[in-house]
């Protein structure tokens, strides 16, 4: 059942509002800029689909318009920074990190400065538009990056708040966002720290598995939680909106509570919240882990529904994970 500890929305299984996680971090850019006049946003001629329209709207003199030039994004970013600045930059992620990578690495990450890098339109649910633009491999890019912090929020809720604290977080972040609007979860009172998971679904007996999942996709995986209760079959599920820095205490807690583990991500399982946490848990506590993800395969154009289930990371997809990791506990 739902952890009441999170003030989750009472009708997250029932027709929930829903939002673009980008949708948040609009707001939460304007709110930020709002309490702190230190704050400056760039962007790659991209400002409506990234919602950052809004801040340039309100502080036409603390916004630049960069253009079709992300490499330039980053490096004029790093030196704002340099100078005092809190920069935010906003592109698709399959351009920025994708195509600036190096230019993050050398001029943001290396000199360890407060730019906070929004990646939007990330995961294969950005639909019709296809591979190009479906980045599914920006959280492994960022987060083998020293200094580089790592937020993927569940909702819109989520991001307004990560938005936030990026903001007032020493040192650099990298956001990732959707396109899509996907149902909201949390709401004002949902707790939100960067670098600490939230225990979102507890089962009703010991747990005989735990759900790690990220970005929107923890509502299928509460939605799989409650199918699996059905059936008798207790889970916990985590949202871990934070990949880097991990939340070490909670996920050894759950993993050796449960004995089993299945992780759950829009992302490449290389290099991706899977990998993060099997990394964790083969020095900390070693069990059976079983990933939902993309497996090593571009994206395609089609519905974001579609594409989903495409790639096995529907509802339907999670409880086969758990079963299948069950079956591998017990053997």
């Amino acid at each position: 059942m739902p952890n009441t500890d999170q003030y989750l929305k009472a009708d997250i299984f029932d027709s929930p509002d829903q939002a673009a996680t980008r949708e948040g971090f609009g707001k939460g850019l304007v709110e930020a800029a709002d309490a702190d006049e230190r704050i400056v946003a760039l962007c790659a001629d991209l400002t409506e689909s990234t919602r950052m329209e809004a801040f340039a709207k309100k502080y036409p003199q603390r916004y630049i318009e960069v253009g079709v030039a992300e490499q330039n994004l980053a490096a004029l970013a790093s030196g704002f920074a340099a100078y005092g600045k809190i920069p935010f930059i906003t592109s698709y992620a399959t351009f920025s990190p994708g195509r600036n990578n190096e230019q993050i690495r050398t001029t943001i990450s290396l000199n360890n400065v407060p730019v906070k890098i929004v990646g939007s339109h990330a995961g294969v649910s950005v639909g019709p538009d296809g591979a190009t633009h479906q980045a599914l491999e920006d959280i492994a890019l960022m987060r083998v990056q020293p200094n580089m912090t790592v937020v993927s929020p569940c909702d819109a809720e989520e991001a307004r708040k990560a938005t936030l604290a990026a903001a007032k977080w020493n040192g650099p972040v990298y956001i990732r966002l959707a396109r899509e609007k996907t149902p909201i979860m949390t709401t004002a009172e949902t707790p939100f720290e960067i670098g600490k998971a939230n225990l979102v679904w507890q089962g009703k007996t010991l747990p005989q598995t735990v759900i790690f999942a990220t970005g929107p996709l923890v509502h299928n995986a509460l939605l799989a939680a409650q199918a699996l209760e059905k059936e008798g079959l207790a889970v916990n599920v985590v949202n871990v909106h934070t990949i880097k820095p991990l939340d070490k205490e909670t996920i050894v807690r759950e993993a050796r509570a449960a004995g089993a583990v299945v992780t759950v991500e829009e992302h490449q399982i290389a290099g991706g919240l899977g990998s993060a946490i099997a990394e964790l848990l083969a020095q900390e506590c070693p069990v059976p882990q079983e990933f939902v993800g993309v497996r090593d395969l571009f994206g395609q154009s089609g519905t974001p529904k579609e594409l989903i289930e495409h790639y096995g990371l529907g509802v339907s997809h999670i409880v086969d994970a758990v079963k299948k990791v069950l079956q591998r506990k017990t053997s």
